[in-house]
């Protein structure tokens, strides 16, 4: 990384370091063959980097431009260990690029990558200290080195090459798949004035390289005429100058620009990916960015997100205890920070990928886990809070409204108060079932908030009587749902239509953990504003479903152990009838008290059980034993070579997981 920043300080002279002569621009034909070419999907989710530029609120707490570092870059990155994959552009969920891939082609073709290696920038302590990664490719008579980030002050995706070639007849070629308007299916795309041009209705990318424009550039179809089949043999030789007037699955080819580096024996280059609403919108920022010295973004993109850290009060102490100086607290709190959207501030997604992207369509726009769920948002908020950024937990919990059902969400005609399932960072509905958790868990935040000054007095009595009482007196008295399709389930307390794995209805210690810890806080903010009637219906909701923990859904009878312990879902108030569970994710359901999961651990987290508790005591023991059958079992160790590694199984018989074989995403 060092020797990287070395190059990039440097400077790139624009000096052709390889006299292989390819095809121009100008020996293009006119229209690719192939439409629409193939089925598109999304990219492989196994990340190993994610990324963009950190931008500060404004005074009020929202990304504008009054923001200090505006204008706001709204480009996020993603990357598997051997390519960038999905690249998002306006709001966070909004994929725009699928995956780009640089190659190394020799006169005999693709030359592989024999080993992928990942770097993360590190800062002068050798800790993480910007989401700048570099992908290192190592073959047969090569080293490229790709070093990805975002420039702070637009919306531009920046790569730097850094390619070890040692034979004359290599070159390097970038692979770009557009997947513009979050679809993959409905692009257009042109080679435009020496650069690379794809749209799709309002969203537009352009690519262009640093250096000569006399190197091959080409569009085609996937599968078809995108170039990659030809590479495979050789150079690329027939090239496409647009896709032509029918949309497809569209892909683009450039042979990056190549010069002297800094240091001895590398060559160096350079793509700028700019975005847009036209043309001339995405080309202004791809164009600005190749021209401007790439170190001085660089710097930027780096300094403002070390201000940031170094902002962060708590977050040394948590990693001078982290046993690894630190590693993984301050990667953790880079990668927290970058899954916000930055059009609603606060709106904090699960995850920058779509699961098991590889099987997923990608001719309709999908979320995948780059949506709201306020499960995940309640356990992130919490982490900003305990790193010691108050601002992005305020944030979070002022966006909450958004997602709450009220009598103004589109189409319900139900019970209100809860908080829903899955939206866009918009508050676009997408999947509406109720989640009783998910609804206790923002009074949950919104007290920890309280209790630590980040929310006042003033705001946070006017935030429980709009938010926080609706929520809690629908946990008490529930009601009949009415939001899309779900217009039969009759909400109770205590009883849940999804629980925490979002599969199956009944009584789930996770969720009953969260309930009762929504319910003693929010009696807590009923009390100090003047409403002890509430307060004490809320305690009393709270004790019943205390008092029935065990009742309810710890068994005394089960196969495993010493027959007791907390199974995952009851469908009823007796967890020894041997209820079936549902069918899900390809699996016949099996009797409840076979399933188990680590759901009873919440109870312990909110202070609901000790941790030395009779019944959390057994319940971990026969959770971590590893002498039920595999199908059942939680518990896996993996033998890695010099060290062992452990993993848990959702629950038992869950079929949520990749088949590798099939490569369907459950077995």
């Amino acid at each position: 990384m060092r020797k990287l920043m070395a190059g990039l300080m440097g400077g790139l002279v624009l000096a052709a370091c390889s006299t292989a002569e390819g095809p121009t621009p100008g020996d293009a034909q006119a229209v690719a063959p192939g439409a629409p070419g193939a089925a598109a999907t999304w990219s492989n989710a196994e990340k190993v980097a994610i990324g963009t530029s950190y931008e500060a609120y404004d005074a009020g707490g929202q990304y504008s431009d009054a923001s200090p570092t505006a204008p706001i870059s709204k480009v996020w990155f993603s990357m598997t260990k051997d390519r960038i994959t999905e690249v998002m552009w306006g709001l966070i969920h909004e994929a725009q690029i699928r995956e780009i891939r640089f190659l190394v082609v020799g006169p005999d073709g693709i030359i592989p990558a024999e080993t992928h290696a990942v770097v993360p920038y590190a800062g002068d302590d050798g800790r993480p200290s910007a989401p700048a990664s570099e992908l290192v490719a190592t073959g047969d008579g090569y080293q490229l080195r790709q070093l990805v980030f975002t420039d702070p002050g637009s919306d531009t995706l920046l790569v730097s090459l850094r390619a070890e070639l040692q034979r004359d007849d290599l070159r390097v070629y970038a692979y770009i798949d557009p997947a513009l308007g979050n679809t993959g299916s409905g692009d257009f795309a042109t080679v435009r004035d020496g650069a690379l041009h794809a749209f799709e209705g309002d969203a537009h990318l352009v690519v262009r390289a640093r250096g000569r424009a006399d190197g091959a550039l080409s569009v085609g179809f996937v599968g078809v005429s995108d170039g990659l089949g030809e590479l495979n043999a050789g150079y690329a030789e027939t090239l496409y100058a647009s896709t032509g007037a029918m949309p497809g699955n569209v892909g683009m080819l450039m042979e990056v620009p190549l010069s002297d580096g800094a240091i001895d024996g590398l060559a160096e280059g350079q793509l700028s990916i700019g975005f847009g609403d036209t043309f001339e919108s995405a080309d202004s920022h791809a164009r600005s960015a190749v021209e401007a010295p790439l170190s001085a973004m660089f710097s930027k993109y780096v300094a403002e997100w070390q201000a940031y850290l170094n902002s962060l009060e708590h977050l040394p102490a948590l990693a001078s205890v982290s046993g690894d100086e630190g590693q993984l607290a301050y990667m953790s709190a880079i990668n927290l920070k970058i899954m916000e959207d930055k059009t609603h501030a606060g709106a904090l997604i699960a995850s920058l990928s779509n699961p098991w992207g590889e099987t997923a369509p990608a001719d309709t726009p999908q979320t995948g886990y780059k949506a709201v769920w306020p499960r995940d948002f309640f356990q992130v908020a919490s982490a900003f809070l305990a790193m010691g950024d108050e601002d992005t937990a305020r944030a979070a919990y002022r966006y909450l409204p958004k997602v709450q059902v009220s009598d103004a969400t589109p189409g319900n005609t139900g019970v209100t108060g809860w908080f829903l399932q899955k939206t866009h960072v918009d508050g676009t509905l997408e999947w509406v079932a109720v989640q009783q958790d998910q609804t206790a868990m923002p009074i949950m935040l919104g007290w920890q908030l309280w209790q630590a000054g980040v929310i006042s007095d003033e705001e946070m009595a006017s935030s429980y009587q709009s938010m926080l009482k609706p929520a809690a007196n629908f946990l008490v008295e529930g009601g009949r749902v009415g939001l899309l399709w779900n217009t039969e389930f009759e909400a109770s307390l205590g009883y849940t239509q999804q629980e925490r794995w979002e599969e199956q209805e009944g009584y789930s210690p996770s969720t009953i953990a969260a309930v009762i810890g929504g319910l003693v806080t929010a009696a807590d903010m009923a009390t100090t504003f003047g409403d002890p009637a509430d307060a004490q219906r809320y305690l009393e909701a709270a004790d019943l479903l205390e008092t029935n923990i065990e009742n309810w859904m710890y068994t005394t009878g089960g196969p495993f152990g010493d027959g007791e312990y907390f199974i995952r879902v009851t469908r009823n108030t007796d967890p020894n009838d041997q209820a079936l569970l549902g069918d899900n994710n390809g699996r016949t359901g099996l009797p409840e008290d076979q399933i188990i999961d680590g759901g009873f651990l919440e109870l312990v987290r909110y202070g609901v059980r000790s941790a030395n508790a009779p019944s959390i005591m057994t319940s971990a023991k026969v959770y971590q034993s590893r002498r039920r059958e595999d199908n059942l079992r939680n518990l896996y160790t993996f033998d890695e070579g010099e060290k062992m590694l452990f993993g848990f199984r959702r629950y038992g018989n869950d079929g949520y997981g990749e088949d590798g074989e099939a490569g369907t995403n459950y077995h």
